[in-house]
């Protein structure tokens, strides 16, 4: 592993990341990793990341030159995105990203299957509107009456819910099939899952409750 730590990180993408984001992230996650050109967005919002991790594609040389060279983790394979290579060389309890959704829509889809492929993580995106995450095996969300809560499947899986206005019990989901958009909290949600496929959506307002959620997460995949 390249970064190990005993506390949560958060991750920087080269998408745009807002100072508030940064600054909620940093609340819960204080020691910063950045994803290539995400150093870049790091330097400019006035953090030194501890390491940058990635294929250098995007990455400036101002950057290179301002960030101390044993920071810096170039990984020279083409095969997976820069998310992916950072997820296989971070061992954290909670990781919290930022700038990995924005204007180009194939890097969001690449960003939800990367957190498919490493399901062992707890690791949730944060984008302007809402946070993203793949379900525990079994998840409390404290949620307020009325919260918008989406379940998107990345694979077939099936649950049980609770505190959900439309329970999803009995349902066979799947990404060309049944899907679980534009749910409702009644109060506190409880999900169980039988496999690690389901994408969690709520809003971004809530980013620090589901922070604590997952770290209270009985159980990883």
């Amino acid at each position: 592993m390249i970064v190990h730590d005993s506390g949560p990180v958060t991750l920087i993408g080269g998408a745009n990341v807002a100072y508030a984001d940064l600054t909620a992230a940093q609340a819960i996650a204080p020691w910063v990793v950045a994803a290539d050109g995400g150093a870049d967005t790091a330097l400019a919002q006035g953090v030194m990341p501890e390491a940058v991790i990635g294929d250098f594609d995007s990455i400036s040389a101002d950057a290179r030159t301002r960030i101390p060279a044993e920071r810096l983790h170039p990984i020279a394979e083409q095969d997976s995105s820069d998310f992916d290579k950072c997820l296989r060389n971070i061992e954290a309890p909670l990781i919290v990203g930022l700038g990995f959704s924005g204007a180009r829509l194939d890097h969001q889809l690449a960003a939800c299957n990367t957190l498919v492929c490493h399901p062992h993580h707890r690791c949730l995106l944060v984008g302007s509107d809402d946070v993203v995450f793949l379900c525990p095996p079994s998840l409390k969300l404290d949620l307020p009456k009325d919260c918008p809560v989406s379940l998107f499947p990345m694979g077939a899986v099936e649950g049980v819910s609770d505190g959900l206005t439309w329970p999803i019990a009995g349902l066979n989901f799947a990404p060309d099939g049944q899907i679980g958009t534009s749910n409702r909290a009644k109060g506190a949600v409880h999900l169980s899952l039988t496999a690690p496929k389901m994408l969690v959506m709520v809003p971004r307002v809530h980013l620090t409750l589901v922070a604590d959620a997952l770290l209270a997460a009985p159980a990883r995949w």
